[in-house]
C-alpha cells in the first residue's frame, strides 16, 4: 500500500501496489528499494552511468544509489482498493 505523498501525482495515499520480487528493474521502473535502512517507494531513474531513487512530488529529495542491488522488486500493478476498474498496469 502507497504510504505518504511521495509519489504524486501518480500514486496517491492508500492505493494498493503490487509488485514483482524478481522483476526486471531498468530507468523509469517504479520500484521497491531497500535505501538508508529502509524500504522505499520510488521512481528508478538512470543518467550519466549513475542510478537515482527519485520521488514524483518535488517535494522530496532524488538520491543516488549505489546500483540495482538496492532495487527489491519492480512495481507491475496498482488499484484503489474496492475498486477493480481502476486497476493500472506498469509491466
Amino acid at each position: 500500500m502507497v504510504l505518504g505523498d511521495s509519489m504524486l501525482p501518480e500514486f496517491e495515499e492508500g492505493e494498493i501496489i503490487v509488485i514483482e520480487p524478481e522483476g526486471l528493474a531498468h530507468n523509469g521502473s517504479y520500484v521497491i528499494a531497500w535505501h538508508r535502512d529502509e524500504y522505499i517507494f520510488r521512481q528508478l531513474v538512470q543518467h550519466n552511468e549513475l542510478w537515482y531513487l527519485k520521488p514524483l512530488n518535488d517535494l522530496y529529495p532524488t538520491d543516488e544509489v549505489p546500483g540495482l542491488e538496492v532495487v527489491k522488486g519492480v512495481v507491475i500493478q496498482k488499484k484503489k482498493p474496492g475498486k477493480r476498474s481502476s486497476m493500472k498496469s506498469y509491466a
